[in-house]
């Protein structure tokens, strides 16, 4: 009975509390909840921080999102225990897990934009976001164990911070953007400095059961300065800025790579077939458009025995290509102007084939001259081709044609055509080093 008795009393003066920092104007109380910031800059080593992968982590993290969403009627419960959409199943979405102990116990997903868009994008307009440079990814997905939710953000933050690192350092991403519950947006305003993406919330989001939800949106590449405004003056377990920007946290096991990808595909044949056949029910009801998609990115015959089958002509638009690996790998251009002049303009190349590639362009690029080309494919291979822009796809980005090549090129290409996921390439690292 006492024991109730102090459980009521705190309940009581948690829920004044609340109500009193609720009552401040809104500078104020998202000041408030800033000092609340709990972040330790030495977690234990309990504590792991990884993509996903295998068969047995995804499994964890997809089963640990369905029952958060259950908890708060986000989705109904499925038979398979798990939530699994089609966004999982793309080369351009990473599942980021904490684990503890070896157990999966918090976990979020990054779904890049592709030719399926985001889950948000139904709902909410991101004119003013694609307006500005640079990739967009969508933060879904987002859950934590019920053991720990309680424990001063000692998942939340390392989770946050490794989806920051990540972002910046390996996904090529500048905007991130989420729909959350109207009760959760002001921690994301508060204390990560988003931005909503207009005034109103939604009051019925389908993508997790018609609850309401608000959209948000944050530039990484002002949010390090951000941070730092708020937060530099404050002492390390309150420092969200050291902790993001400077804090090393050996528990968080960034991806391997030979090659400048910047996405870290998983999905085997095997996984695509175990999670979206077997489990669930998600390949059998996409649209043709989805399943041609599909077709598309994973073009390698080990796949297509498990891919749903497509009817083209019932695809009333071409599908946009979408590829399994993405690549940013900065070069050089050496050339002759036509007044005879030695000219050279820094390059960043995106995407590639055997004949050719596309690049973005720090500075104007003649059309059909030949330049000398230099293009670094990872810290370890250099690849010197001969290279002509023969047409602009964009404003600063170029078609390129290739009149010669080396093995180090071809190896690359050869590479992202065959792999299907991270490991593969990561595998040929250490095949060729």
């Amino acid at each position: 009975m006492i024991h109730r008795s102090l459980l009521q009393v705190r309940k009581l003066a948690h829920q004044a509390v609340r109500k009193l920092i609720n009552s401040l104007p809104q500078s104020k109380k998202f000041a408030v909840y800033r000092s609340f910031v709990d972040c330790d800059p030495a977690p234990t080593e309990r504590l792991v921080l990884k993509i996903a992968e295998t068969q047995e982590e995804l499994e964890a993290c997809f089963a640990l999102l369905h029952d958060a969403y259950v908890g708060v009627g986000f989705m109904k419960p499925h038979p398979s225990g798990m939530r699994v959409t089609i966004y999982h199943a793309l080369p351009t979405t990473t599942t980021l897990c904490a684990k503890w102990d070896g157990e999966v116990i918090g976990t979020l997903s990054l779904i890049r934009e592709s030719a399926l868009g985001f889950p948000l994008q139904r709902i909410f307009d991101l004119t003013e976001v694609r307006a500005q440079e640079g990739n967009i990814a969508e933060v879904s997905a987002l859950a934590v164990h019920r053991k720990f939710r309680k424990t001063g953000g000692s998942i939340l933050f390392p989770l946050m911070k490794f989806m920051y690192e990540y972002c910046t350092t390996f996904f090529d991403t500048r905007h991130l953007v989420i729909a959350v519950n109207p009760s959760h947006i002001e921690m994301y305003e508060s204390l990560l400095f988003f931005r909503r993406l207009n005034a109103n919330m939604v009051e019925n989001y389908d993508f997790v059961n018609g609850a309401p939800a608000v959209g948000a949106t944050l530039d990484l590449y002002s949010a390090e300065q951000v941070f730092k405004r708020y937060y530099a003056s404050k002492p390390a377990k309150r420092n969200l800025h050291a902790y993001f920007t400077e804090v090393k946290l050996p528990n968080i096991q960034l991806p391997q790579r030979r090659y400048y990808t910047t996405n870290d595909p998983v999905m085997t044949p095997e996984l695509l077939n175990h999670f979206f056949n077997i489990r669930t029910q998600v390949f059998e009801n996409l649209d043709e458009r989805q399943k041609a998609l599909l077709h598309d990115i994973y073009d390698l015959p080990e796949y297509r025995r498990y891919l749903p089958d497509v009817h083209r002509e019932e695809v009333a638009a071409p599908v946009r290509r979408h590829e399994r690996f993405s690549v940013k790998c900065p070069g050089e251009l050496s050339y002759v102007t036509a007044e005879g002049a030695k000219a050279s303009v820094q390059i960043d190349v995106i995407q590639v084939s055997y004949e050719g590639f596309q690049a973005r362009a720090f500075i104007p690029v003649p059309l059909e001259t030949w330049a000398e080309t230099t293009v670094q494919l990872g810290e370890a291979d250099i690849s010197h081709l001969t290279a002509q822009a023969v047409r602009e796809v964009g404003q600063g980005f170029y078609g390129f044609h290739l009149s010669r090549t080396d093995s180090i090129w071809s190896m690359f290409v050869s590479a992202l055509y065959k792999g299907s996921t991270h490991g593969d390439l990561h595998g040929q690292h250490r095949q060729h080093r």
